[in-house]
């Protein structure tokens, strides 16, 4: 399938029936996503007689320059690039997401496939040049002869991302409604990796990026986002927006950001939750946050003493807290005091109707609220734990400190 670049089609020479000579040149290269977000659409054209947009079923050829069966005279007038996505303005030397490396990549050049359609050409996006050949060829082309230069780029070795494996960053909103551009590939990514690149970008691309991804993903990026920058991409988002992310949040990790905050855009933010969620961070809020009840999580299963296995199932089929607290049922009595802890393990392999409090651990270690985060790194480390339960003086279970919190408060401390 023959290929070429778009540094070979910026520039190239425009001939249509009425002679040899060329009636104008490439200027620019379109696409119009909401039809096909691959496909080339037509040709921006510099002439004479001003510009001229060319569209595709109208091309005969591009080897050798860009041969048109329509008189220059008949093309359309091209007035602006409302709706169009143009590749040498809105691609070449622009950052994009290359979601199958995990990283932020600049282009140097396009690669297009051509194809045969049934009664003209089809020119495909078949890849992005990242490499230093495309840089080359760029920065070459014209001063050193197209043979020797061709021959420069054999010895360099390509650098290619696949056009499905590319994200694009529209910081325009309205703009990337109209192009149909989304996040689709980046939000299929681990948290982790997305945080990776979200750290990359600058301020306004982050910004884009949160504004696009699902309320859900973008919490779960929020937290594994430094602190400092936390504050900036949340400040920089709509009130409501942000307190939608905020909301999918861990209320601990949720009400660790909103505490980092000015007190007014918090509360800006507290506002527009709803009153569940408000109330669980505003509550975690009030903690110190190096002690134990500043860093647990009220999103935990507990169910009554008189619970069964069949129960828990169901608990677990419809909890909606993340899954590093599910290790674990925690067994409470009246007034919420804290009477046992069953790993899901055991719940794994009893019946169905087996009463949790069979199941029910020997030794449960556990933690006041006040107690500072030395001791609970300390009983982390001694017991292997992956979630350890904060109860008051009277014994009841104010919230649970699992493993990942863990891992965040000795990350903070690098």
């Amino acid at each position: 399938m023959p290929s070429l670049s778009l540094s070979d089609l910026i520039g190239a020479p425009v001939y249509d029936p009425s002679g040899t000579s060329p009636v104008g040149k490439v200027r620019e290269v379109a696409l119009l996503p909401q039809e096909d977000p691959n496909r080339i659409s037509g040709f921006v054209v510099k002439t004479r007689q001003g510009e001229r947009l060319l569209g595709i079923k109208s091309v005969e050829s591009v080897n050798g320059g860009v041969r048109s069966d329509k008189l220059a005279a008949d093309w359309t007038p091209y007035a602006s690039g409302e709706g169009m996505f143009l590749l040498e303005r809105d691609l070449l030397d622009q950052q994009i997401i290359d979601v199958y490396g995990r990283k932020v990549v600049r282009v140097n050049d396009v690669d297009i496939h051509e194809e045969l359609g049934h009664d003209h050409i089809v020119l495909k996006l078949a890849a992005v040049d990242v490499g230093a050949r495309g840089a080359m060829r760029r920065l070459l082309r014209g001063v050193v002869p197209s043979a020797a230069l061709r021959s420069m780029m054999e010895r360099i070795p390509p650098r290619m991302i696949p056009w499905e494996f590319v994200d694009l960053i529209e910081t325009d909103p309205a703009r990337r409604v109209k192009l149909k551009i989304s996040l689709d590939r980046l939000a299929k990514l681990h948290p982790a990796d997305i945080a990776d690149i979200v750290e990359e970008l600058a301020p306004t691309e982050r910004e884009a990026v949160f504004e696009t991804l699902d309320e859900e993903v973008a919490a779960l990026t929020l937290e594994e986002i430094d602190p400092k920058m936390q504050v900036s991409i949340l400040s920089s988002l709509d009130s409501d927006r942000a307190a939608d992310i905020v909301e999918e949040m861990d209320p601990d990790a949720a009400a660790d950001l909103l505490g980092d905050m000015p007190p007014e855009a918090s509360q800006e933010i507290l506002t527009e939750m709803q009153p569940e969620e408000r109330a669980e961070v505003t509550e975690l809020m009030t903690f110190e946050e190096d002690t134990a009840a500043g860093r647990m999580t009220t999103e935990y299963m507990a169910l009554k003493s008189g619970a069964k296995v069949s129960d828990a199932i169901e608990m677990l089929r419809n909890f909606e807290g993340g899954l590093e607290s599910m290790s674990t049922i925690y067994i409470i009595g009246e007034r919420e005091k804290l009477l046992g802890q069953v790993p899901l393990a055991k719940i794994a392999l009893a019946t169905h109707d087996t009463p949790l409090m069979m199941l029910s651990s020997s030794h449960m270690p556990t933690i006041h609220p006040g107690a500072d985060e030395k001791e609970v790194a300390e009983l982390f480390d001694k017991y292997n734990l992956l979630t350890l339960p904060v109860i008051d003086d009277e014994g009841v279970l104010t919230g649970v400190i699992t493993a990942d919190d863990v891992i965040n408060m000795l990350r903070a401390k690098l």
